[in-house]
């Protein structure tokens, strides 16, 4: 551990207190109690930016936080995916919970931390971990992977770790990683446990599945889309919003995407839609975050475009792809593009 990391850690120790008062959203019960859950909107799963020597930067971190919930993201996820949590040792892990904590301690946003592991028991262990952390309302926790248990088998896992959890679950359904198909039936069953709050959906597509999941939904249950390019369509289907790498670039625009969904406004949401996906695309075109982390460093959001092995960098044309997409958004509304000609 680097001195700057160490002096990092000592500024983002977990602090405890009260939570903020709930919103309203998803409510589900675990042991702790009811919690009311914001899960509408677009949430960011952030990536871990790294200095050029490959040290968590920390406040790269808080700042990118700070950046996407000022431009209206309903909160951040810290250890997910994007974040390339499987690479982090447990003292960055910390590290990112406590950046992020603080930042949704200081703003009153939504937390939402990943956890879990594909054995119960272990997953029990990870989720525990979040007790030292009072602003983490939320664990995204992903199907068990590799180990491709039966329907029932995911469904008792689950039914464990709800009882378990010091924080509600979204079930995190990603069968192209984790090798394990669910029907609707099957999904429909997990939104129905009382300590899970919600679904972050990436399915590869819309497929039956998630027309059937999405027109009956367990009441307080609600699906976050979790592939990219299919945001605007499944925001049509009834989507409660995103947890969306690709809205680090975007975000205003994806919460403005939402929004037209949540209001109706078909006429700005489906061209809007489009470009977004066409944006997403580019960003997926390597695999995540590498084109993410190097359109924030080509931007100067973050000190370094460097991800950890077994990822590589980003090629010089996949980022250069996605900035091309980024400018062919199509305007915002009339305020939104004023305050976007307004110098920092």
């Amino acid at each position: 551990m680097g001195p700057d990391m160490a002096q990092d850690m000592a500024q983002h120790t977990p602090q405890h207190g009260a939570r903020h008062p709930a919103r309203h959203g998803a409510r589900h019960t675990t042991g702790h109690g009811a919690e009311d859950l914001p899960l509408h909107g677009i949430h960011v799963p952030l990536v871990t930016p790294f200095t050029p020597t490959g040290d968590v930067a920390a406040r790269a971190l808080e700042a990118l936080a700070h950046e996407v919930l000022d431009a209206g993201a309903t909160g951040i996820v810290a250890l997910g995916t994007t974040a390339e949590a499987a690479a982090l040792d447990e003292a960055e892990r910390d590290l990112v919970t406590g950046v992020c904590a603080g930042v949704c301690r200081e703003r009153g946003a939504l937390l939402t931390v990943g956890a879990g592991a594909s054995g119960t028991r272990a997953a029990e262990a990870s989720l525990a971990r979040l007790a030292r952390w009072p602003q983490a309302r939320a664990a995204l926790v992903t199907v068990p992977a590799f180990v491709r248990p039966s329907a029932p088998g995911v469904l008792a896992h689950f039914a464990r770790l709800s009882e378990v959890s010091p924080v509600p679950l979204i079930v995190y359904h990603i069968p192209y990683r984790t090798g394990q198909p669910l029907e609707a039936a099957a999904l429909r069953a997990l939104g129905a446990l009382p300590g899970v709050a919600g679904m972050k959906y990436a399915g590869g597509g819309i497929d039956q599945d998630a027309v059937a999941l999405l027109g009956d939904l367990p009441a307080g249950f609600e699906v976050l889309a979790g592939d990219d390019a299919y945001l605007s369509p499944l925001l049509a289907l009834g989507a409660a919003g995103g947890i969306l790498a690709s809205a680090h670039l975007a975000t205003e625009r994806f919460v403005e995407l939402a929004q037209a969904w949540r209001s109706g406004d078909v006429a700005r949401a489906r061209p809007l839609g489009h470009a977004l996906a066409r944006m997403s695309a580019a960003a997926f075109a390597e695999p995540n975050p590498a084109v993410v982390k190097g359109v924030l460093h080509a931007q100067g959001r973050i000190p370094s475009p460097g991800v950890r092995l077994p990822l590589l960098p980003a090629s010089e044309a996949a980022v250069a792809a996605t900035l091309e997409r980024l400018g062919e958004l199509p305007a915002g509304p009339p305020q939104q593009a004023a305050d976007a000609g307004k110098s920092p």
